[in-house]
């Protein structure tokens, strides 16, 4: 095992971890505890000849994700008053052919009011664009008086295009932070963000956990288009000393 891998994996809170190693055609398992695997949709996913923990990537277009379905879930499905949950993804974006958010990964399904956590990019809600959030939900729906779900931490640094990133959230049942490459990307009011009241519980008929799209408007979108080296859940809010470790890596 590498060092680098070893340190997230034997963390005592990682619920799992992809290095996406795996090519088109083959569902990318999981590494620490049970493993889980990502099964892909919209097509085969291409590798990337470059990676983070070892040679390869996802490779994700415009149109393809990853999803794993509800039942599978197991420890991934985190809910309740007193959750905690950290996402944290190393990523490299690709251009769009529109302007539409990204997700990244999470438990989120805006079409049947199923969201729990979420990390998304270009969310462009709270006069915010291209930068990091993390969404959360303890009602499901969208925010009481809104069309949408408002509830995010959204930090102020633009993520570019073509260029490798650590990007991740946490939630303590308090707040939401959103972290750009293993900083705390502070924004006054928008992160950290407060929100107590824990994570929605879907039930049996929540959503699924996705990578790289949701589902939302009766279809599947939100889609990220380019390379996802590494990603990492666990089952507790990571510190900022945590989150820089990964960083590192």
């Amino acid at each position: 095992m590498k060092k680098d891998i070893a340190i997230i994996l034997n963390h005592p809170n990682v619920v799992t971890f992809w290095d996406f190693q795996e090519g088109p055609g083959e569902a990318r398992i999981s590494k620490g505890g049970k493993p889980y695997a990502l099964k892909e949709s919209g097509g085969p996913v291409e590798r990337d000849d470059e990676g983070k923990f070892g040679p390869y990537s996802a490779l994700l277009e415009e149109g393809k994700w990853f999803r794993i379905p509800r039942a599978q879930l197991q420890e991934l499905n985190i809910h309740g008053e007193n959750a905690q949950v950290t996402v944290a993804a190393w990523v490299k974006r690709r251009k769009k052919s529109n302007n539409e958010c990204e997700f990244i990964a999470g438990i989120w399904n805006e079409t049947n009011k199923r969201r729990q956590y979420g990390l998304f990019l270009n969310l462009s809600i709270w006069e915010s664009s291209q930068q990091v959030c993390g969404h959360v939900s303890s009602v499901g729906g969208p925010t009481p008086g809104y069309r949408w779900c408002m509830d995010s931490s959204i930090g102020k640094t633009e993520i570019p295009l073509e260029e490798w990133h650590f990007v991740a959230f946490t939630y303590d049942g308090q707040y939401v932070r959103s972290y750009v490459n293993g900083i705390l990307d502070e924004r006054p009011i928008r992160n950290p963000y407060h929100y107590p009241g824990g994570l929605f519980d879907g039930g049996q008929d929540g959503a699924d956990f996705t990578v790289g799209a949701v589902d939302r408007s009766q279809e599947i979108g939100n889609f990220f288009v380019g390379s996802i080296g590494g990603l990492a859940i666990y089952n507790k809010a990571l510190t900022n000393e945590e989150m820089y470790q990964l960083a590192c890596l």
